[in-house]
């Protein structure tokens, strides 16, 4: 099997991780929601150390994952574990952070609800989500490529689609969950940061 790869990955790492740098500072345990390829964990995970980094996705996707876990040395990154989030049973671990990249564009709005539900259940109080993505605001689109990209989307699935800020926010309150941040990062993209009550 080949490692898969996502320039997407290599593109938006270095901004992202300066802003975990910041938001899971005090942070010891991270669930990563729809690891991917596999490469986000193994870069966070080597450039916050403090941090036990767990996996989680698809079952499909976990080979993937785990060939790029084999080339990290450190002892803070953890075997990926499956994780449906329409599943009922969530990983009995709690965390203190939570962290998700373009993943609610993918997933249906059902499993978004889900999603959000599960991360009630796992996240420690006074924990924080971490989730980056594009992003609508107000029911606008913020930039002319994201409108694109949202169209391309729908093409490829009717069901998925770029999330309105104001309905995960919606979501976030159903879940004891406090937006505490709202980072603009490159092309367009935003890394909103909830905070659980």
């Amino acid at each position: 099997m080949t490692k898969p790869y996502s320039e997407a990955c290599e593109q938006n790492k270095h901004p992202i991780l300066e802003i975990l740098q910041r938001e899971f500072a005090a942070t010891g345990a991270v669930l990563e929601i729809g690891s991917g390829t596999g490469q986000h964990a193994v870069f966070f995970a080597a450039h916050l150390a403090h941090l036990q980094w767990h996996c989680s996705d698809m079952l499909a996707n976990l080979p993937g994952i785990q060939l790029w876990l084999h080339d990290y040395s450190g002892s803070n990154l953890h075997a990926p574990v499956e994780l449906d989030v329409m599943q009922a049973d969530w990983p009995e671990k709690q965390f203190d952070g939570i962290f998700s990249a373009n993943t609610v564009h993918i997933m249906h709005w059902p499993m978004v609800v889900k999603m959000f539900g599960g991360i009630a259940t796992v996240l420690a109080p006074a924990g924080k989500f971490c989730l980056y993505g594009p992003f609508n605001s107000q029911g606008n689109y913020t930039s002319d490529s994201n409108a694109r990209f949202d169209q391309w989307l729908k093409q490829r699935d009717p069901l998925g689609g770029i999330r309105d800020i104001d309905d995960l926010q919606q979501l976030a309150i159903q879940s004891g969950l406090k937006l505490v941040q709202d980072y603009p990062m490159p092309v367009n993209n935003r890394l909103l940061v909830w905070q659980k009550q």
